[in-house]
């Protein structure tokens, strides 16, 4: 039988390994959750990092498409119009034989004034914001339509809800982005747009009937890397469905609770 003073020992040895435990187990704990927290912390950080890169990167290629918008109104625009009053002055003088053609190059020039205007309102995001989405769409549509590129159609569907301009802007140029990979690789003869205004979510479809292409070999394009970025910019859930000879899709689906 074990004497006193060998159970008082006993016990104390036992009490001295279950308080070190509980502090190597305490302390872990501790620690597990610092590591964890100034992970989150990293990961939020990188996260506002990566929105700023990609707010910056917005509004840089904003700030160039309203320069260009700029030159092409103020100064090629003008060069035209200069060019139309030449032709006036030239009209007046000229013999009779060659007015059919002078009329014929002012048609041009009063054509390509049109198109100049018609660019340069959705090149400005100043523009695309006091027009809005659906009218900055129709321009875009109806220039398409003009210049014999293709048939394009849009259909609105549901009662119109106002969304952020900011993103608004966004949606558009994920859009305009998407119709310029048609209009330069599609070789499609009709493109339809359909937006969709839902209860949570604005749902975009935009469908052409070109050449499509086969997803799961073709190398991700900085067009497509544009729409992936923009998307996720605005927390909109995006995906593009194509198969060779029967067109491309883009899907776009924005909630109207997305925070930029």
């Amino acid at each position: 039988m074990l004497k006193k003073e060998e159970v008082l020992l006993l016990t104390y040895l036992i009490g001295v390994i279950f308080f070190l435990v509980l502090f190597v187990v305490v302390f872990f704990i501790a620690f597990q959750r610092r590591k964890n927290k100034l992970l989150e912390e990293r990961y939020l950080a990188d996260q506002r990092f990566q929105k700023e890169l990609a707010n910056s990167q917005i509004e840089i290629q904003e700030q160039v498409l309203k320069n260009i918008a700029w030159e092409l109104h103020d100064n090629v625009g003008q060069l035209l119009s200069v060019a139309n009053m030449q032709l006036n002055v030239l009209l007046n003088t000229a013999a009779k034989e060659s007015h059919t053609q002078i009329l014929e190059t002012k048609g041009i020039i009063k054509e390509s004034v049109q198109e100049i205007r018609s660019l340069s309102k959705v090149l400005n995001n100043d523009v695309v914001l006091k027009n809005g989405l659906i009218a900055s769409l129709k321009v875009e549509l109806d220039r398409f339509n003009r210049l014999g590129y293709l048939n394009a159609t849009l259909e609105i569907q549901g009662d119109i809800i106002p969304i952020n301009s900011a993103n608004e802007i966004i949606i558009f140029r994920i859009i305009q982005e998407f119709l310029n990979n048609v209009l330069k690789h599609a070789r499609a003869s009709k493109l339809f747009v359909l937006l969709a205004y839902k209860e949570t979510a604005l749902d975009i479809v935009v469908e052409d009937n070109g050449v499509g292409f086969d997803t799961s070999s073709t190398t991700t394009s900085s067009g497509m890397e544009t729409i992936k970025g923009r998307a996720k910019l605005i927390n909109a859930k995006y995906s593009i469905a194509s198969q060779i000879g029967k067109g491309t899709k883009l899907f776009l689906s924005y909630s109207y609770n997305s925070k930029k």
